[in-house]
C-alpha cells in the first residue's frame, strides 16, 4: 500500500512501489568528449534506482514504480487483471529508444503495419484486438497517430484484457499506459551519450533539482538520429524535451505542471510484398505461397525522393491534488494535447497481380495529413473507510474529454498510376511508367521522380466529445477475501464533416452511444504474498471509436450500429517470492468474447451479427532470483479464432451475391498463437553486469483470409554495462545477435515490415 512522506499528498494507486532512479554510471566528461560525438546517447541507463534518494515503498509486483492511473484501488498483487510492468532498469538495459522497442519485452502484444486507412505510428495489437488508440499517458487518452518516444518515461504499464471500466472506449485486448517522469524531492543530473551501428547517435539528459524547501524541477532533453539497421535509405532523427514543476512537495496540497514536446523527421519503411495467392483463373498455376517474397532484406520500393514522415507531438499538464479529512484525495488534472502526422509512404502494393504475373510492384503512394488536438478534464475522489468493520479502498470521479481531427491527403501532378495504363497495373516498370512501377528485385529507390504535391480539398473534420462518470471499490471483508468492483459510463457523440471538391460530394454523418463497462474480481489470498482470483471483465467499441485518426472510422454505413462489446472471464493467481518479496510469479487463463461485432449481412448492409473469441493462457516473472541475477519475462498462448465473420460479396458492386464467409473460424490477423519473452542478467563482478534476451513469435496472418503470413521467428539480444566509478559507466548492446531475417510488423494484406537487422551501440552514462 502506498505510504505518505511529510503529509504529502498521495493518491491510492497501486501498481507498486518505486525506488528513484538511479544512474547506471557513464563515462565522465572526458571520455564523453573522447568520443568526439554531436549529441547521441542511449535512453536507458539514466533512470536506474539510487541507493542515495530516498524511495517510496508500494506493495507489490515486485517493487516496482507507482501508477499514475489511481483507478487500480489494490496492490497489483491483489489486483484481479493481468498487468504488465515494464520497470525503468529494464527499459534501461534493453537499450529501448521507443514505445515498440519496450514493449518487445512484453508476450502477448504484436505490433501493425500501416495501411491505405490505418496510419503509421504505434500500432498495437493486444491479445489478438487492435488496441491502436487505447494508450494513455498517465491514465489519461493519448489520443492521435503517433511514434512515442521513452525519454520522458519512468515505466510502461500493459493492463490486459477488456479495458473499458478503466479508460472509456476501447479494445477487448487492454490498454498501454506510459508513467512519465515527474519533479521530485532531490537533486540530480544524468546525461547519456551513444554511438554506434548504422548512424546511431543519441543524447539525452536529465536535470532535477529542489526550488526552495516544498517545490521542485525537472528538465529531460533528447536527441536521436539513426539509420534501421538491415534496410536502405530508412531512417530519420527526432528532439524532444519535457520539463516539470512540482509545487507543494509536503504540505496537503500540490500541483505539478509539465510540458513535452517531440519533433521528428523520417523516411518510414515499405517492408516486403506478399507472394499473392492467386487460386482461380488462367493464372493459377503462377500461385503465391502467401509469405512475403525472398527478396534481400535491404530491398526498398520507396522513393527517396518522394517518401517522408513528419510529426510532433505536444502535451501540456496541470494535476492538482489536495489532502482533505480522513485521508480523502481530491484530485483534478487539466490536459491539452496537439499531434501531426504528416507523411507520403509508399506502400508496395501487392493486391493488383503485378508481383506474380510481371515481377513487378506498384508503389501505391499512402498520404495522410492530420493535425488532432485533444482536451481532457478529470476529477476525482480517492480514499479508504470502514464500515461495519468492512475496509473499502475507494476511487471515483467524472471526465470529460474533447478530440478534434482534421484530415486529408496529398494529389500528385503527374498521377501515381501508370500512364501507360492507365491504372496501377504494371507490366514494365521505369521512365516510361514514371518510375510509378518498378521491379520486384533490386528497386531503385533513387529513381528520378518527378512530381507537385498539393494538399487535398477533401478535408475531413472529425469533433469527438466523451462524457464519462466511474467509481472503483477494493472490499477487504478480512485477510483472506476481497471484491474488487468497478463500473463506468460513457456519453460519446461524435461526428464526421467531409468537405465537399469538385469531384466529391459533401459528407456528414454522427454517432451518439451511451454503454456502460464494468469490472469485478473475487481475491483470495492464501497467504500475505500471493493471491488467487477470478474476474470478469467488459469493453464498448463503439462507431468511430478512433476519433478520425485510425483503422475504426466513423462512416455512414456504421453510424447507426451499437457499440461492438466484449465480455472477459479470467482465473489467476499472483505471488511475491524469495525473501522479500523479491521475485514476482504471476499465471492467467481466461476466455474474451465479442458476440456483436460489426461485419457484413446477407443484404450487404453493416451489422452487430459477427463473432471473435480468444481463448488464453498467460505466464509472467519478474524480479531477482537472487541478488546477483534478474530475470523478466513471461509467455503467452492464444486461440484467437473468427467464429462469425458475416457474409462476402462473390459477385460484383453492381450485381452483389452474398454468401457466407469462407473465412469463419480462421485465426485473428497479427495473432502469433505463441509468443514468450526473457530479458535476464547477472552481476558477474563489481561494476561489471551482463544480459541475454529472447523474444520468440509464432508465425502471424496478415489478413483474415489467413492466406498470407509471416513465419515465426526467434531473436536474441544482449548487454554489458561495466561501471568505471560510482558515477560513471559504458554500456553495450547488440540488437538482434544473429542477424535474423524476420517481419515484425503484419497487419496490412499488402505487405509485413521487415524487423531491424543486428547493430551494436556503446552508451556512455554519467551522474554529475
Amino acid at each position: 500500500m502506498t505510504t505518505k512522506k511529510n503529509n504529502s499528498p498521495t493518491p491510492t494507486s497501486f501498481i507498486t512501489s518505486r525506488k528513484h532512479a538511479r544512474t547506471l554510471p557513464a563515462p565522465a566528461l572526458a571520455v564523453l568528449a573522447s568520443l568526439a560525438l554531436p549529441a547521441v546517447a542511449h535512453a536507458g541507463p539514466d533512470v536506474t534506482p539510487d541507493p542515495a534518494i530516498p524511495s517510496v515503498q508500494v506493495t507489490g509486483a515486485n517493487q516496482q514504480q507507482a501508477s499514475a492511473n489511481d483507478k487500480f484501488t489494490a496492490p497489483l498483487l491483489d489486483t484481479p487483471k493481468s498487468v504488465t510492468v515494464v520497470p525503468a532498469d529494464v527499459i534501461a538495459q534493453t537499450g529501448a529508444t521507443s514505445l515498440t522497442d519496450a514493449l518487445r519485452t512484453v508476450p502477448g502484444i504484436t505490433i501493425g503495419a500501416a495501411e491505405g486507412g490505418n496510419p503509421v505510428g504505434d500500432n498495437m495489437f493486444i491479445r489478438g484486438y487492435n488496441a491502436q488508440t487505447d494508450t494513455y499517458i498517465d491514465g489519461i487518452r493519448d489520443s492521435g497517430s503517433q511514434s512515442r518516444e521513452i525519454f520522458d518515461v519512468e515505466q510502461v504499464e500493459v493492463v490486459k484484457g477488456p479495458n473499458s471500466a478503466y479508460g472509456g472506449r476501447s479494445s477487448a485486448g487492454g490498454g498501454v499506459n506510459l508513467v512519465t517522469k515527474t519533479a521530485q524531492a532531490y537533486d540530480v543530473n544524468r546525461a547519456s551519450v551513444g554511438i554506434g551501428t548504422d548512424k546511431y547517435r543519441r543524447l539525452t539528459g536529465d536535470i532535477n533539482r529542489n526550488i526552495g524547501s516544498d517545490s521542485a524541477f525537472r528538465l529531460n532533453v533528447m536527441a536521436h538520429e539513426a539509420d534501421v539497421p538491415g534496410r536502405d535509405v530508412v531512417g530519420g532523427k527526432r528532439w524532444g524535451i519535457a520539463s516539470t514543476v512540482t509545487f507543494g512537495l509536503t504540505g496537503p496540497t500540490r500541483a505539478i505542471v509539465s510540458v513535452y514536446h517531440l519533433t521528428s523527421h523520417e523516411i518510414p519503411d515499405t517492408g516486403i510484398p506478399f507472394n499473392n495467392p492467386i487460386t482461380t483463373g488462367a493464372n493459377v498455376a503462377k500461385n503465391g505461397n502467401g509469405e512475403p517474397f525472398n527478396v534481400d532484406r535491404a530491398t526498398f520500393y520507396g522513393l527517396a525522393r518522394r517518401d517522408f514522415r513528419d510529426t510532433k507531438a505536444d502535451i501540456a499538464t496541470i494535476d492538482l491534488r489536495h489532502q482533505l479529512a480522513n485521508g480523502i484525495l481530491l484530485r483534478n488534472v487539466t490536459r491539452y494535447g496537439k499531434s501531426n502526422n504528416d507523411y507520403v509512404w509508399t506502400q508496395p502494393d501487392d493486391s493488383k497481380g503485378n508481383t506474380v504475373l510481371y515481377g513487378t510492384v506498384w508503389r501505391r503512394a499512402n498520404t495522410r495529413v492530420t493535425e488532432t488536438r485533444t482536451a481532457t478534464n478529470v476529477t476525482s475522489l480517492s480514499g479508504d473507510l470502514v464500515t461495519a468493520g468492512v475496509k473499502h479502498t475507494y476511487n471515483a470521479g467524472i471526465e470529460f474529454d474533447r478530440e478534434t481531427t482534421d484530415r486529408s491527403n496529398y494529389l500528385f501532378t503527374p498521377g501515381t498510376n501508370n500512364p501507360l495504363t492507365g491504372t496501377f497495373t504494371c507490366p514494365t516498370s521505369g521512365a516510361a511508367t514514371l518510375y510509378n512501377c518498378t521491379t520486384l528485385v533490386d528497386p531503385n529507390p533513387y529513381d528520378p521522380w518527378v512530381y507537385t504535391r498539393a494538399v487535398s480539398g477533401a478535408l475531413t473534420h472529425v469533433n469527438t466529445k466523451t462524457k464519462s462518470a466511474y467509481a472503483f471499490d477494493t472490499i477487504e471483508f478480512n485477510p483472506q477475501w476481497q471484491v474488487n468492483l468497478g463500473a463506468r459510463h460513457d456519453d460519446f457523440q461524435s461526428v464526421l464533416n467531409t468537405l465537399a471538391t469538385s469531384t466529391t460530394a459533401a459528407v456528414q454523418t454522427h454517432v451518439d452511444s451511451n454503454f456502460w463497462s464494468w469490472q469485478t474480481g473475487l481475491v483470495y489470498k492464501p497467504a500475505s504474498n500471493g493471491s488467487i482470483y477470478l474476474a470478469y471483465a467488459t469493453s464498448a467499441t463503439p462507431p468511430g471509436n478512433d476519433g478520425g485518426d485510425g483503422l475504426d472510422a466513423l462512416t455512414v454505413a456504421v453510424q447507426n450500429l451499437q457499440p461492438q462489446r466484449s465480455k472477459n472471464i479470467e482465473l489467476g493467481t499472483k505471488w511475491d517470492v524469495m525473501p522479500g518479496g523479491r521475485l514476482s510469479l504471476t499465471a492467467a487463463v481466461f476466455r474474451s468474447t465479442m458476440n456483436n461485432a460489426r461485419v457484413t449481412a446477407p443484404d450487404g448492409t453493416s451489422r452487430n451479427i459477427g463473432r471473435k473469441e480468444v481463448k488464453g493462457v498467460e505466464l509472467g516473472f519478474s524480479g531477482k532470483i537472487t541478488s546477483l541475477w534478474s530475470v523478466f519475462g513471461g509467455y503467452t498462448y492464444l486461440d484467437a479464432e473468427v467464429a462469425d465473420n458475416g457474409y462476402l460479396n462473390v459477385g460484383t458492386t453492381a450485381k452483389p451475391v452474398y454468401v457466407v464467409s469462407p473465412y469463419n473460424g480462421n485465426r485473428f490477423p497479427a495473432t502469433p498463437k505463441n509468443s514468450a519473452t526473457l530479458w535476464t542478467t547477472y552481476a558477474f563482478a563489481k561494476g561489471f553486469t551482463a544480459g541475454l534476451g529472447v523474444n520468440a513469435m509464432s508465425k502471424v496472418y496478415g489478413s483474415v483470409n489467413n492466406n498470407k503470413w509471416a513465419p515465426g521467428y526467434t531473436r536474441v539480444d544482449a548487454m554489458a554495462t561495466y561501471a568505471l566509478n560510482a558515477d560513471v559507466s559504458l554500456q553495450l548492446n547488440v540488437q538482434n545477435l544473429t542477424d535474423k531475417f524476420y517481419f515484425d510488423r503484419v497487419s496490412s494484406p499488402h505487405y509485413a515490415g521487415v524487423a531491424p537487422g543486428r547493430s551494436a551501440t556503446l552508451s556512455a552514462n554519467v551522474k554529475f
